[in-house]
C-alpha cells in the first residue's frame, strides 16, 4: 500500500501527463489523493517541489546503479554492461516520471534545475570514466573519441522514451539485451581490417591509437 507522498506523487504523474504542469491545480493533486492541503504540504513546501522530485527519483536511480556497477565489477566491460542495463530499465521502471520529464522540464525552477543537471552530468561523467578505463586497458578501441562514445551511448538510450511501450513486442531485458550487444560491438577490438574494407567511407579517428 502506497504512503501519503507516494500516493500524491502517482496521481501528480496522472494529471500532469493528461493536463500539463500548468493545467493542474494542487486542489486538483489533493482530490485526486484523497488528502488535504496540510497533507499536501507536509510533504512538498510546492507543486514545483513536486515536480522536482519527480525528475529526481530516476536520475537519482540510475546514479545509483552506476556506482554500484563500479564497486562490483573490476573489469570496464562487465561495468558498462551493468550500467547500460540499468539505464534502459529506467525507462520501464519510471516510465510515467520521465514522460513528465520531457513534457514538463521547462517549469524546473533554476535551483532545481542545477540539481538535476548536476546529476545527469555525474552520471555522464560516469559512463565516460569507465570508457577511458576499458580504453587504457586495452578492452575498448583506443581509437574512438571518449566523449564522442559517450555522448552516442547516452542519445541511444535516452532516445527509448519515445517508443518504447510495456505492451510491445520486446521486454525491456530484451531490448536491454540487443543495446548491450550493440554497444559492445562498437566498443570492443574487432579483427583488423574485418569492416574497415566495407565501409563507404574510413572515420576520421580511424588512424588515431
Amino acid at each position: 500500500m502506497l504512503n501519503l507522498r507516494d500516493k500524491i506523487i502517482e496521481q501528480s504523474l496522472i494529471l500532469f501527463d493528461e493536463n500539463g504542469f500548468h493545467g493542474v491545480t494542487v486542489k486538483q493533486i489533493v482530490e485526486a489523493s484523497n488528502t488535504s492541503k496540510g497533507g499536501f504540504y507536509h510533504h512538498f513546501h510546492s507543486k514545483e517541489e513536486l515536480l522536482f522530485v519527480i525528475h529526481d527519483a530516476f536520475i537519482t536511480y540510475v546514479s545509483k546503479e552506476a556506482k554500484a556497477a563500479n564497486e562490483t565489477h573490476t573489469s570496464p566491460v562487465e561495468k558498462i554492461q551493468a550500467i547500460i542495463r540499468s539505464f534502459v530499465k529506467v525507462f520501464d521502471l519510471y516510465k510515467p516520471h520521465i514522460s513528465v520529464f520531457y513534457q514538463e522540464s521547462m517549469y524546473l525552477k533554476q535551483e532545481y534545475e542545477q540539481q538535476i543537471k548536476k546529476k545527469r552530468d555525474e552520471f555522464k561523467q560516469m559512463i565516460l570514466q569507465v570508457i577511458e578505463e576499458g580504453q587504457r586497458m586495452g578492452y575498448f578501441r583506443k581509437e574512438l573519441p571518449p566523449i564522442l562514445t559517450g555522448m552516442a551511448i547516452l542519445g541511444m538510450v535516452n532516445w527509448i522514451y519515445k517508443w518504447y511501450r510495456r505492451d510491445g513486442e520486446y521486454s525491456i531485458d530484451e531490448i536491454a539485451d540487443v543495446f548491450i550487444d550493440l554497444i559492445l560491438h562498437s566498443l570492443l577490438p574487432s579483427v583488423e581490417g574485418e569492416y574497415r574494407s566495407q565501409m563507404l567511407t574510413i572515420p576520421f579517428f580511424y588512424d588515431k591509437k
